[in-house]
Protein backbone atom coordinates (compact mmCIF):
# COMPACT_ATOMS: atom_id res chain seq x y z
CA UNK A 1 0.00 0.00 0.00
CA UNK A 2 1.04 3.53 -0.59
CA UNK A 3 -0.15 6.89 1.41
CA UNK A 4 0.10 10.00 -0.41
CA UNK A 5 -0.87 13.54 2.03
CA UNK A 6 -2.78 16.17 0.78
CA UNK A 7 -1.26 19.25 0.29
CA UNK A 8 -2.41 22.82 1.71
CA UNK A 9 -3.04 25.39 -0.49
CA UNK A 10 -6.36 27.38 0.37
CA UNK A 11 -6.96 29.89 2.12
CA UNK A 12 -8.69 27.82 4.26
CA UNK A 13 -6.23 25.02 4.48
CA UNK A 14 -4.26 26.21 7.91
CA UNK A 15 -5.62 28.02 11.21
CA UNK A 16 -4.06 31.22 9.51
CA UNK A 17 -6.66 31.87 6.91
CA UNK A 18 -3.81 32.46 5.08
CA UNK A 19 -1.46 30.39 2.34
CA UNK A 20 1.36 30.60 0.21
CA UNK A 21 3.75 28.41 -1.78
CA UNK A 22 5.96 27.82 1.04
CA UNK A 23 2.89 26.62 2.79
CA UNK A 24 2.63 24.16 -0.11
CA UNK A 25 6.40 23.30 -0.35
CA UNK A 26 7.03 23.25 3.08
CA UNK A 27 4.44 20.42 4.05
CA UNK A 28 6.06 18.67 0.98
CA UNK A 29 8.95 18.56 2.11
CA UNK A 30 8.03 17.21 5.38
CA UNK A 31 5.76 14.56 4.19
CA UNK A 32 8.95 13.02 2.17
CA UNK A 33 10.58 12.72 5.44
CA UNK A 34 7.58 11.21 7.35
CA UNK A 35 7.23 8.35 4.66
CA UNK A 36 4.34 9.49 2.44
CA UNK A 37 4.80 8.33 -0.88
CA UNK A 38 3.15 10.96 -3.05
CA UNK A 39 1.50 14.76 -2.34
CA UNK A 40 -1.64 15.88 -3.92
CA UNK A 41 -3.41 19.40 -5.05
CA UNK A 42 -5.97 20.25 -5.97
CA UNK A 43 -7.60 22.81 -9.28
CA UNK A 44 -9.95 25.70 -8.52
CA UNK A 45 -9.73 29.45 -9.28
CA UNK A 46 -10.96 29.54 -5.93
CA UNK A 47 -12.94 27.95 -3.29
CA UNK A 48 -16.13 28.37 -1.62
CA UNK A 49 -18.37 26.70 0.95
CA UNK A 50 -22.00 28.69 -0.07
CA UNK A 51 -23.18 24.84 -0.47
CA UNK A 52 -22.81 24.49 3.56
CA UNK A 53 -24.88 27.92 4.12
CA UNK A 54 -21.29 29.57 5.26
CA UNK A 55 -20.00 32.93 4.05
CA UNK A 56 -20.11 32.16 0.04
CA UNK A 57 -16.98 34.88 -0.18
CA UNK A 58 -14.19 33.55 -2.72
CA UNK A 59 -11.71 31.54 -0.63
CA UNK A 60 -8.13 31.83 -2.13
CA UNK A 61 -6.15 28.78 -3.74
CA UNK A 62 -3.08 28.23 -5.47
CA UNK A 63 -3.03 27.35 -8.87
CA UNK A 64 -1.97 23.17 -8.99
CA UNK A 65 0.13 23.14 -12.00
CA UNK A 66 2.86 26.09 -10.71
CA UNK A 67 2.74 24.90 -7.60
CA UNK A 68 3.89 21.04 -8.28
CA UNK A 69 6.27 22.92 -10.35
CA UNK A 70 8.09 24.19 -7.46
CA UNK A 71 7.36 21.33 -5.20
CA UNK A 72 9.39 19.14 -7.54
CA UNK A 73 12.71 21.63 -7.20
CA UNK A 74 12.41 20.84 -3.09
CA UNK A 75 11.54 16.93 -2.85
CA UNK A 76 13.35 14.11 -4.36
CA UNK A 77 11.18 11.32 -3.88
CA UNK A 78 7.61 11.43 -3.56
CA UNK A 79 5.27 11.87 -6.72
CA UNK A 80 3.08 14.73 -7.29
CA UNK A 81 -0.37 14.81 -7.96
CA UNK A 82 -3.58 16.78 -9.00
CA UNK A 83 -6.49 15.53 -7.87
CA UNK A 84 -7.97 16.26 -9.81
CA UNK A 85 -7.57 19.10 -12.81
CA UNK A 86 -10.90 20.27 -13.84
CA UNK A 87 -10.38 19.54 -17.95
CA UNK A 88 -12.93 22.56 -18.35
CA UNK A 89 -9.71 24.96 -17.51
CA UNK A 90 -6.92 23.89 -19.80
CA UNK A 91 -6.82 22.99 -23.10
CA UNK A 92 -5.23 19.43 -23.82
CA UNK A 93 -2.62 20.43 -25.43
CA UNK A 94 -1.15 23.05 -22.82
CA UNK A 95 -2.14 20.31 -20.41
CA UNK A 96 -0.20 18.00 -21.82
CA UNK A 97 3.02 20.73 -21.98
CA UNK A 98 3.00 21.39 -18.90
CA UNK A 99 2.70 17.72 -17.36
CA UNK A 100 5.34 17.13 -19.48
CA UNK A 101 7.34 19.55 -17.94
CA UNK A 102 6.54 18.81 -14.99
CA UNK A 103 7.32 15.46 -15.43
CA UNK A 104 11.09 15.89 -16.91
CA UNK A 105 11.92 18.55 -13.87
CA UNK A 106 11.12 16.07 -11.44
CA UNK A 107 12.14 13.03 -13.08
CA UNK A 108 9.24 10.91 -13.96
CA UNK A 109 7.22 12.01 -10.56
CA UNK A 110 4.00 13.33 -11.72
CA UNK A 111 0.70 11.64 -11.30
CA UNK A 112 -2.20 13.61 -13.73
CA UNK A 113 -5.42 12.90 -12.08
CA UNK A 114 -8.40 15.00 -14.31
CA UNK A 115 -11.79 15.34 -13.94
CA UNK A 116 -15.41 17.27 -15.06
CA UNK A 117 -15.44 19.67 -12.62
CA UNK A 118 -18.36 20.66 -10.06
CA UNK A 119 -18.25 23.76 -8.86
CA UNK A 120 -20.37 26.19 -10.90
CA UNK A 121 -19.65 29.19 -9.35
CA UNK A 122 -15.88 29.33 -10.47
CA UNK A 123 -17.09 28.22 -13.94
CA UNK A 124 -19.32 31.56 -14.04
CA UNK A 125 -16.80 33.80 -12.57
CA UNK A 126 -13.71 32.96 -14.80
CA UNK A 127 -15.97 32.73 -18.20
CA UNK A 128 -16.23 29.55 -18.82
CA UNK A 129 -19.12 27.23 -19.64
CA UNK A 130 -20.69 25.39 -17.15
CA UNK A 131 -23.27 23.76 -18.67
CA UNK A 132 -24.82 19.90 -18.14
CA UNK A 133 -22.89 17.08 -16.04
CA UNK A 134 -23.10 15.76 -19.67
CA UNK A 135 -21.44 18.31 -21.01
CA UNK A 136 -18.37 18.35 -18.43
CA UNK A 137 -18.17 14.93 -19.28
CA UNK A 138 -17.85 15.32 -22.99
CA UNK A 139 -14.72 18.08 -22.84
CA UNK A 140 -13.30 15.58 -19.89
CA UNK A 141 -13.76 12.04 -22.07
CA UNK A 142 -12.59 14.36 -25.75
CA UNK A 143 -9.32 15.93 -22.97
CA UNK A 144 -8.38 12.25 -22.28
CA UNK A 145 -8.16 11.16 -25.61
CA UNK A 146 -6.38 13.87 -26.72
CA UNK A 147 -3.78 13.56 -24.10
CA UNK A 148 -3.25 10.11 -24.64
CA UNK A 149 -2.08 10.66 -28.28
CA UNK A 150 -0.40 13.65 -27.69
CA UNK A 151 2.06 11.71 -24.56
CA UNK A 152 3.00 8.97 -27.27
CA UNK A 153 5.18 12.05 -28.85
CA UNK A 154 3.85 11.49 -32.71
CA UNK A 155 2.16 13.86 -34.83
CA UNK A 156 -1.64 13.98 -33.78
CA UNK A 157 -4.52 15.91 -35.91
CA UNK A 158 -7.79 15.33 -33.91
CA UNK A 159 -11.24 16.94 -35.16
CA UNK A 160 -13.78 16.67 -32.06
CA UNK A 161 -16.73 18.89 -31.19
CA UNK A 162 -14.00 20.82 -28.62
CA UNK A 163 -10.86 20.77 -29.52
CA UNK A 164 -8.96 20.55 -33.12
CA UNK A 165 -5.42 19.63 -33.65
CA UNK A 166 -3.38 19.23 -37.18
CA UNK A 167 -0.44 17.40 -36.94
CA UNK A 168 0.62 18.73 -32.97
CA UNK A 169 3.76 16.90 -32.04
CA UNK A 170 4.69 17.25 -28.02
CA UNK A 171 8.16 18.34 -28.03
CA UNK A 172 10.22 17.02 -26.04
CA UNK A 173 7.66 13.95 -25.09
CA UNK A 174 7.57 12.56 -21.43
CA UNK A 175 10.07 9.62 -21.00
CA UNK A 176 7.01 7.58 -20.52
CA UNK A 177 3.35 9.34 -20.11
CA UNK A 178 2.75 10.09 -16.62
CA UNK A 179 -0.23 7.88 -15.29
CA UNK A 180 -3.77 8.98 -15.88
CA UNK A 181 -6.42 9.10 -13.08
CA UNK A 182 -9.54 10.16 -13.37
CA UNK A 183 -11.48 11.07 -10.53
CA UNK A 184 -15.20 10.92 -9.60
CA UNK A 185 -17.96 9.05 -7.84
CA UNK A 186 -17.49 5.99 -10.26
CA UNK A 187 -20.76 6.14 -12.57
CA UNK A 188 -20.83 3.82 -14.98
CA UNK A 189 -19.72 6.39 -17.93
CA UNK A 190 -16.62 7.45 -16.18
CA UNK A 191 -15.88 4.15 -15.66
CA UNK A 192 -16.35 2.99 -18.99
CA UNK A 193 -14.06 5.59 -19.65
CA UNK A 194 -11.36 5.24 -16.85
CA UNK A 195 -10.92 1.58 -18.24
CA UNK A 196 -10.86 2.41 -22.18
CA UNK A 197 -8.10 5.49 -21.48
CA UNK A 198 -7.04 5.54 -18.00
CA UNK A 199 -4.19 3.75 -15.78
CA UNK A 200 -6.79 4.35 -12.98
CA UNK A 201 -9.99 5.74 -10.92
CA UNK A 202 -10.06 7.47 -7.28
CA UNK A 203 -12.23 8.46 -5.77
CA UNK A 204 -12.66 10.96 -2.38
CA UNK A 205 -12.94 12.28 0.68
CA UNK A 206 -16.09 9.40 2.34
CA UNK A 207 -16.12 6.03 1.34
CA UNK A 208 -17.25 3.04 3.86
CA UNK A 209 -15.23 -0.63 2.87
CA UNK A 210 -18.47 -2.01 2.06
CA UNK A 211 -19.60 0.90 -0.67
CA UNK A 212 -16.22 0.90 -2.25
CA UNK A 213 -16.40 -2.93 -2.38
CA UNK A 214 -19.50 -2.68 -4.77
CA UNK A 215 -17.82 0.24 -6.58
CA UNK A 216 -15.08 -2.53 -7.37
CA UNK A 217 -17.40 -4.85 -9.02
CA UNK A 218 -18.37 -1.89 -11.19
CA UNK A 219 -14.59 -1.13 -12.08
CA UNK A 220 -14.64 -5.39 -12.89
CA UNK A 221 -17.43 -4.83 -15.24
CA UNK A 222 -16.06 -1.76 -16.64
CA UNK A 223 -12.97 -3.26 -17.58
CA UNK A 224 -14.96 -6.15 -18.84
CA UNK A 225 -16.83 -4.11 -21.22
CA UNK A 226 -13.41 -2.40 -22.40
CA UNK A 227 -12.02 -5.51 -22.98
CA UNK A 228 -9.31 -4.95 -20.43
CA UNK A 229 -7.65 -6.78 -17.67
CA UNK A 230 -8.45 -5.11 -13.93
CA UNK A 231 -5.48 -6.44 -12.66
CA UNK A 232 -3.50 -3.23 -14.85
CA UNK A 233 -6.14 -1.05 -13.71
CA UNK A 234 -5.42 1.37 -10.48
CA UNK A 235 -7.47 1.82 -7.69
CA UNK A 236 -7.04 4.75 -5.24
CA UNK A 237 -9.07 6.22 -2.55
CA UNK A 238 -8.84 9.76 -0.29
CA UNK A 239 -10.13 9.54 2.87
CA UNK A 240 -10.57 11.97 5.11
CA UNK A 241 -8.65 10.99 8.79
CA UNK A 242 -8.30 11.79 12.12
CA UNK A 243 -6.75 10.21 14.98
CA UNK A 244 -6.13 9.74 18.38
CA UNK A 245 -3.88 7.33 20.46
CA UNK A 246 -6.79 5.80 21.86
CA UNK A 247 -10.83 6.01 21.85
CA UNK A 248 -11.21 9.52 23.86
CA UNK A 249 -8.44 10.75 22.00
CA UNK A 250 -9.81 10.03 18.30
CA UNK A 251 -13.18 11.16 19.79
CA UNK A 252 -11.79 14.63 21.05
CA UNK A 253 -9.99 15.11 17.50
CA UNK A 254 -13.51 14.66 16.07
CA UNK A 255 -14.99 16.89 17.91
CA UNK A 256 -12.68 19.69 17.34
CA UNK A 257 -13.07 19.23 13.66
CA UNK A 258 -16.96 19.18 13.42
CA UNK A 259 -16.97 22.35 15.71
CA UNK A 260 -14.37 23.84 13.19
CA UNK A 261 -16.54 22.84 9.96
CA UNK A 262 -18.17 25.16 7.80
CA UNK A 263 -21.61 25.73 7.89
CA UNK A 264 -23.68 22.63 8.35
CA UNK A 265 -21.20 20.78 6.45
CA UNK A 266 -21.54 18.10 9.60
CA UNK A 267 -24.49 18.61 11.34
CA UNK A 268 -25.59 15.18 10.92
CA UNK A 269 -22.11 13.90 11.60
CA UNK A 270 -21.28 12.14 15.08
CA UNK A 271 -17.99 9.96 16.07
CA UNK A 272 -19.84 6.81 14.79
CA UNK A 273 -21.04 8.01 11.41
CA UNK A 274 -17.34 9.74 10.55
CA UNK A 275 -15.64 6.84 11.53
CA UNK A 276 -17.68 4.52 9.45
CA UNK A 277 -16.33 5.78 5.72
CA UNK A 278 -13.45 7.58 6.81
CA UNK A 279 -9.70 6.95 7.41
CA UNK A 280 -10.18 7.56 11.73
CA UNK A 281 -10.28 6.27 14.78
CA UNK A 282 -6.87 4.85 16.88
CA UNK A 283 -4.01 3.72 14.63
CA UNK A 284 -5.09 -0.12 15.24
CA UNK A 285 -8.65 0.50 13.89
CA UNK A 286 -6.86 2.40 11.10
CA UNK A 287 -4.50 -0.73 9.91
CA UNK A 288 -7.78 -2.64 10.40
CA UNK A 289 -9.42 -0.09 7.47
CA UNK A 290 -6.19 -0.04 5.63
CA UNK A 291 -6.01 -3.55 5.07
CA UNK A 292 -9.39 -3.75 4.43
CA UNK A 293 -8.78 -1.23 1.42
CA UNK A 294 -5.78 -3.38 -0.06
CA UNK A 295 -8.01 -6.52 0.34
CA UNK A 296 -10.29 -4.74 -2.16
CA UNK A 297 -7.30 -3.66 -4.27
CA UNK A 298 -6.62 -0.22 -3.75
CA UNK A 299 -2.83 0.28 -4.45
CA UNK A 300 -2.73 3.96 -2.67
CA UNK A 301 -4.79 5.87 0.09
CA UNK A 302 -4.56 9.86 0.15
CA UNK A 303 -4.79 11.23 3.43
CA UNK A 304 -6.77 14.16 4.12
CA UNK A 305 -6.01 14.78 7.71
CA UNK A 306 -8.60 17.14 8.79
CA UNK A 307 -12.53 17.80 8.14
CA UNK A 308 -11.66 19.58 4.95
CA UNK A 309 -9.72 18.44 1.83
CA UNK A 310 -5.94 19.82 1.37
CA UNK A 311 -6.00 21.23 4.93
CA UNK A 312 -3.81 20.66 8.10
CA UNK A 313 -5.00 22.42 10.70
CA UNK A 314 -3.16 19.28 13.63
CA UNK A 315 0.05 18.72 12.24
CA UNK A 316 -0.18 16.22 14.39
CA UNK A 317 -2.67 14.24 13.12
CA UNK A 318 0.15 14.27 10.18
CA UNK A 319 2.78 12.62 12.06
CA UNK A 320 0.81 10.34 14.36
CA UNK A 321 -0.75 9.05 11.02
CA UNK A 322 3.16 8.60 9.40
CA UNK A 323 4.45 6.97 13.08
CA UNK A 324 1.63 4.64 13.61
CA UNK A 325 0.37 4.10 10.05
CA UNK A 326 2.89 4.54 7.70
CA UNK A 327 5.94 2.85 9.76
CA UNK A 328 4.22 -0.64 10.45
CA UNK A 329 2.38 -0.79 6.94
CA UNK A 330 6.03 -0.47 5.70
CA UNK A 331 7.18 -3.62 8.51
CA UNK A 332 4.19 -5.33 7.83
Amino acid sequence: MRFGLTLPHYGFSLPTGQISFADAAGWASRAEVLGFDSVWVSDHFFYSFARYGADPSPIASLEPLTTLAGVAAVTDRVRLGTLVLCAAFRHPALLAKAATSIDLVSGGRLDLGLGAGWMAEEFEAFGYRFGSVGDRFAVLEESVEVLKELFEGEPVTHEGPNFTLREAVLRPAPDRPPPLWLGGKGGPRLLRLAARLADGWNVVWRMSPETYARKVSDVKAACEAEDRDPATFGLSVGLYSLMGEDEAAAGAAFDRGRAAAPGDAMATDDYESWRADTMSGTPEQVLERVATFESLGVREIIVAPWVLPFAIHEPEQVELFAERVIAPSRVA
